[in-house]
């Protein structure tokens, strides 16, 4: 019996065990298609780096004498629909029976239900093998609870797969989480390790893309690109990590710096969500170098990184699959505003809008605070459209499948889902990110000022957001401080603040 076997660009998981032995009776295809690079509109960088992938992730299937079809986006039998190319190569090759892994974006998962239902041979869906939870096992822990807490959840993961566990279920260290432990401003004085890394010429995938007119977003150094893109790259890059920045990782996962933009953070991100590298393998990995350095790393770093990838990466990607689809559509805010042009530009005299843009459009990364608290607290603070916010961050960064873009932006980020991830908007004056950043030192606007021409924008769109949202947050006991403060306001000074918030979203490319 013939069996097609689809391998989607998020599912090059070399230990799976399909690749565990060859046989002639299994075709495997893999395909670059324009069904996957217009639905948004995406760094060249992302595009790149999963071309790179899937090419390389074929040639290794290859290597072990298993049959694969690819085809690139310039194939003359590539259909660019997933669907179109599935039906031709189960007719052209007599196949018998077709498997597939299970998609990690609703979309995929929807194309491919109600392409099987439409075959008359066998189909069959199959686990990834890469996370560590069930689609529904997220539904299921918070089953009858008002509140999905992730650190119950997280702390129910680090026992039931024994991470830095001692006696009987007790957290190693004496504590479940040293997040307070992980929010210092970054000292300039500490060194930062450069990376070697590895440089690639990616100039023919770049070709390719561009001779198919193919719209995407930000630049790239075609001889020079440094993302990993073989499973070997991304055991380099988790090497790195473990070896030369774990050791500050914790103390500086929040800060933020015009000179710095990986700062010690992993770069991990587009290694695991293609599937190149297991979370458990580094998770494992990071514990196994802290263990033999005890002496000089501290367990505070450790926890805040297994907590990113034991408790919120498999949290959030329950809570998608738990809310799907509805949840693509929630705009609980009401906000319909759109995104300044500056988001496509850098184009801004806020420092810190121009530097995690600009960084954002150069490297297709930036790290979680960037993206919570100043591109996500701007497009907040100003109501933008949730939807246009959404298909912002997915086609920008790298890392950036649905399943992990759209709950930490609609959700953590927006608040568009009104509570199911976060208790309260994750939302600033400009006083927090002169606290974890030197973005204000060298910025037009002052962070201490409210409402004068000079004022930092965030500050009056702060305080104009609770007005404006005041009667949608009144009975979130986590809102009673700042709405406190506000209602401790004269109408003189919401008034001047509301007027300066005005200018602000009805031209924000002024600003």
């Amino acid at each position: 019996m013939k069996t097609l076997r689809l391998i989607l660009g998020d599912q090059l998981n070399h230990k799976h065990s399909w690749f565990d032995d060859p046989t002639d009776d299994v075709l495997y295809f893999m395909a670059e298609m324009r069904q996957e690079t217009d639905y948004v509109n995406h760094h060249i960088q992302k595009v790149v780096a999963f071309f790179e992938s899937m090419q390389n992730f074929a040639q290794w299937l290859t290597d072990r004498e298993h049959t694969v079809v690819y085809y690139t986006l310039d194939d003359k039998n590539n259909k660019q629909d997933l669907a179109k190319n599935l039906s031709e190569l189960i007719s052209n090759h007599n196949i018998k029976k077709f498997e597939y892994q299970l998609p990690d974006e609703y979309r995929l998962d929807q194309q491919l239900k109600d392409f099987c239902k439409k075959q008359s041979i066998k189909t069959e869906a199959f686990d990834t093998e890469h996370f560590l939870t069930q689609r529904e096992d997220v539904a299921n822990f918070f089953k009858n609870k008002k509140q999905m807490t992730m650190e119950y959840f997280y702390r129910d993961m680090r026992k039931k797969y024994d991470i830095m566990i001692v006696g009987d279920n007790q957290p190693e260290g004496g504590k479940w989480n040293f997040d307070k432990s992980n929010r210092k401003k970054w000292q300039e004085e500490i060194e930062i390790p450069h990376e070697r890394g590895f440089r690639k010429d990616v100039s023919n995938t770049v070709k390719r893309i561009k001779k198919a007119n193919v719209e995407t977003i930000g630049a790239i150094e075609e001889t020079n690109f440094s993302w990993p893109t073989t499973r070997e790259d991304c055991l380099s890059v988790l090497n790195y990590f473990c070896k030369n920045l774990l050791v500050h990782f914790g103390d500086f996962q929040d800060a933020m710096h015009t000179e710095q933009q990986y700062l010690f953070h992993s770069r991990l991100s587009f290694a695991m969500n293609s599937k190149m590298l297991h979370p458990l393998e580094v998770i494992e990995s990071v514990i196994s170098n802290w263990r033999e350095n005890k002496s000089e790393i501290d367990i505070s770093q450790v926890e805040g990184f297994v907590r990113q990838i034991l408790g919120w990466r498999e949290f959030m990607r329950g809570i998608y699959w738990k809310e799907m689809p509805e949840y693509k559509n929630l705009n609980k805010l009401d906000n319909k505003n759109k995104l300044p042009d500056f988001f496509w530009t850098g184009n801004t005299k806020m420092n810190c809008l121009h530097h995690a843009i600009t960084q954002s459009l150069k490297d297709s990364y930036a790290h979680h605070i960037q993206r919570l608290m100043i591109t996500g607290n701007f497009a907040l603070l100003a109501q933008c459209d949730p939807d246009l916010v959404d298909a912002w961050y997915l086609g920008i960064y790298i890392d950036a499948i649905e399943w992990v873009e759209i709950t930490n932006t609609r959700g953590m980020s927006q608040f568009a889902d009104g509570g199911i991830i976060a208790t309260k908007p994750y939302v600033s004056s400009g006083s927090y990110i002169n606290k974890m950043s030197n973005y204000c030192k060298s910025c037009y606007y002052k962070a201490s000022k409210k409402t004068e021409e000079d004022a930092c924008p965030f500050n009056s769109l702060y305080w104009n957001f609770l007005d404006d949202k005041k009667e949608y947050f009144k009975d979130n006991h986590r809102m009673n401080m700042m709405l406190n403060l506000l209602n401790k306001k004269s109408a003189k000074d919401i008034s001047a603040l509301k007027e300066r918030a005005a200018k602000i979203i009805e031209n924000p490319n002024n600003f």
